[in-house]
C-alpha cells in the first residue's frame, strides 16, 4: 500500500496550534497528503471539517485502485474516463496523469474539493483533457455519454438505497466496449457484498479482479452482457 507522507512540517505546526477537533479553521486549512503512485507524486487535499462528509477522506479501496492500475499497467492514453462518486477525485486524475480523457463525478458539494486537487495535480498539458462536473446516479445520468472505455469507482458502494440509482447509471454509460472497475471495503453492515455478487451480475458480466485480504478490499472488472467477445 502507498505510504502517505505529511505534506509539510508547517501544517503539523498549525496543528499544533489549532486542533483539529475544534473545526476553527477546516476550511482554510484542509489535510494535506502525499501519495506515490504509478510514478507520479500527488498532493491531496481533504476538507474534513467542510461538510463533505464520506466524500472528504482518500479512503484505501481509491489507493488500492491506483495500485492496481500499476500493477497492471492499465493504458489510459487516449481513452475516455470517468469516475463516479470522486471524493477527492484521486482515482480520476491519476487515471489522467497516465493519459486517460477524464470526467471526474460526485455530488455538487464535493466539486470544490475535486477541482483543488485537479489543479493542484495535473500540469497544463493534461488539465485540457480533465473536466469536473456533477452527477446525481439515477437522475442525470443521461446527460453523460454511454461510449465510455472506462468506468471508475472506489468506495461507492455503502448505502443500499443507492444501489438501484448506481445500476442505473452503470447501464446507462457502460457501452459494449467499456470496462467498470469498482474498488470497495466489503463491509457486511452495509450490504455490499449483496450488490456485488448478487445485484451487480444481474445486470452486467462481472468477476473479482483482485482482493486485498488484509484491508478486505475487492476489485472488480465488470462488462456489458452485451460485450463483444463476451
Amino acid at each position: 500500500m502507498a505510504a502517505p507522507t505529511v505534506a509539510s512540517d508547517v501544517e503539523v505546526g498549525l496543528e499544533s496550534v489549532f486542533p483539529r477537533e475544534l473545526g476553527l479553521f477546516a476550511d482554510a486549512f484542509p489535510a494535506e497528503t502525499r501519495y506515490r503512485l504509478c510514478g507520479h507524486e500527488l498532493s491531496i487535499a481533504q476538507y474534513h471539517g467542510a461538510h463533505l462528509g464520506v466524500a472528504a477522506p482518500v479512503w484505501e479501496a481509491a489507493l488500492t485502485l491506483c495500485e492496481y492500475f500499476e500493477a497492471q499497467k492499465l493504458n489510459f492514453w487516449g481513452k475516455k474516463v470517468i469516475e463516479l462518486g470522486a471524493g477527492t477525485g484521486i482515482v480520476g486524475i491519476l487515471a489522467s496523469l497516465l493519459g486517460g480523457d477524464v470526467t471526474i463525478t460526485d455530488l455538487p458539494v464535493a466539486l470544490k474539493q475535486i477541482e483543488e486537487n485537479v489543479h493542484r495535480n495535473l500540469p497544463m498539458k493534461c488539465m485540457a483533457r480533465a473536466r469536473v462536473c456533477a452527477l446525481s446516479w439515477g437522475l442525470d445520468h443521461k446527460e453523460f455519454p454511454k461510449n465510455y472505455d472506462f468506468i471508475l469507482g472506489a468506495d461507492i458502494v455503502y448505502l443500499k438505497d443507492t444501489y438501484p440509482l448506481l445500476i442505473r447509471t452503470l447501464q446507462h454509460l457502460c457501452g459494449a466496449q467499456s470496462t467498470i472497475y469498482l474498488s470497495s471495503k466489503m463491509r457486511q453492515e452495509h450490504s455490499t457484498e449483496f450488490f456485488f455478487e448478487t445485484l451487480l451480475p444481474m445486470h452486467f458480466t462481472s468477476k473479482l479482479a483482485f482482493r486485498d485480504e488484509a484491508e478486505n478490499i475487492n476489485i472488480y472488472e465488470v462488462t456489458s452482457k452485451n460485450n463483444i467477445g463476451q
